[in-house]
């Protein structure tokens, strides 16, 4: 079987129930602002807190970047193509964007805790 085919599988449901009425198409896209929104403020907040950058941070910020950059490509890998691709387009990016942030919390925690 096909990662397509497994891909329309599994979100064929969801295309189902946004179908069913604009409210619930409304739902779908408000939550993925808001997950969005969440992931740029989440990882605004740790580059702040980071400070000025030298030779530590840019290794930080990469590590992120390639985090952000790893969830955009399994994202790109797990949603269908074929409809509601505007949808999953802002789902992987505020997947891709919170998955970093949570790296840079843990990063953060990691080297300023006692």
């Amino acid at each position: 079987m096909k990662i397509e085919e497994l891909s329309n599988a599994a979100f064929y449901p969801l295309k189902a129930w946004t179908d069913k009425s604009t409210g619930n198409w409304n739902m779908l896209i408000g939550t993925s602002f808001v997950l969005l929104i969440v992931g740029v403020i989440l990882i605004y907040v740790f580059y702040k807190k980071m400070g000025a950058v030298d030779e530590r941070n840019i290794q930080i910020s990469l590590k992120a970047s390639l985090i952000m950059l790893y969830g955009v490509v399994l994202c790109d890998i797990i949603f269908p193509k074929e409809y509601m691709w505007q949808i999953f387009f802002l789902f992987k990016y505020s997947f891709a964007f919170i998955a970093s942030g949570i790296y840079l919390a843990f990063r953060y925690k990691k080297d300023f805790s006692n």
